[in-house]
């Protein structure tokens, strides 16, 4: 008999510290890096992503998007020389008109057409196409830049699903009373490689969405990504160009 009601305690003992467990690696239980990138996709649009359905102007271009949950579709339609170009990506079918004529293009040719359209539209949304499946997050802790607190949240993303310049590395620099992105990095390898660092300026608020300008910066190749922020304090950064998304338009209240 004692030897049976041991044997109960320890089942009770190792039912007790299964359920524990259990209740300690629910996803309930949400990283750092999770809540941060919440919060900040909340700050800056949150839901309003969902269903936004905008238009304007990059560099001359006119660019446009429709999300529809997971359902997108982005345009660009860029004039120059009497030539009229109309890129569609549909859901990555990637369709291009000519003067109003569909055109044919190799498998290389989508990935440059609907790559160069989607890397606008990243960009302009941000931080809205951080939540998507093959984004990797990772919290780097906190700093001050220009005496003001910013937690750091490093990004990379899965081979599978995250395009083809998934080897890329960035930082968001996000403010810690606000949840704004008001600084980002990333190096790339295309080419010979690069570094750069964006400030934000220019914020506004369209119908609950915040739009922002970047003035773009670069650095030697090879530079720590996390070191920026003290080189650009020591203005030891190269501006090389202003990123501004303009005459911005919600295409839902027309």
């Amino acid at each position: 008999m004692k030897d049976i009601s041991i044997s109960i305690f320890l089942i009770c003992i190792f039912l007790i510290s299964s359920c524990i467990a259990t209740k300690q690696n629910t996803p309930k239980t949400k990283s750092i890096a999770h809540q941060v990138l919440e919060d900040t996709i909340e700050a800056h649009g949150g839901d309003l992503y969902k269903t936004a359905h905008y238009q304007f102007t990059f560099r001359n271009n006119l660019y446009t998007f429709k999300n529809d949950g997971k359902k997108y579709k982005y345009s660009a339609l860029k004039k120059k020389d009497n030539i009229t170009t109309y890129d569609i990506l549909d859901n990555k079918e990637m369709r291009r008109m000519i003067n109003g004529i569909d055109q044919k293009f190799s498998l290389v040719e989508q990935d440059k057409y609907s790559g160069g359209i989607n890397s606008v539209i990243y960009f302009a949304t941000l931080p809205n196409k951080l939540q998507d499946p093959a984004v990797n997050k990772l919290y780097k802790g906190t700093t001050i830049i220009q005496n003001i607190e910013y937690e750091i949240l490093e990004i990379t993303f899965d081979q599978e699903g995250g395009g083809k310049d998934h080897d890329d590395t960035f930082l968001y620099w996000i403010n810690k009373d606000s949840h704004l992105i008001e600084y980002l990095a990333y190096n790339y390898a295309v080419g010979k490689g690069g570094v750069r660092f964006r400030s934000a300026y220019n914020k506004r608020n369209i119908d609950g969405i915040i739009f922002q300008d970047y003035i773009n910066y670069s650095a030697d190749v090879g530079t720590p990504l996390l070191d920026l922020p003290k080189l650009y304090e020591a203005n030891k950064l190269k501006k090389l160009s202003e990123i501004k998304t303009e005459n911005i338009v919600n295409l839902k209240n027309q």
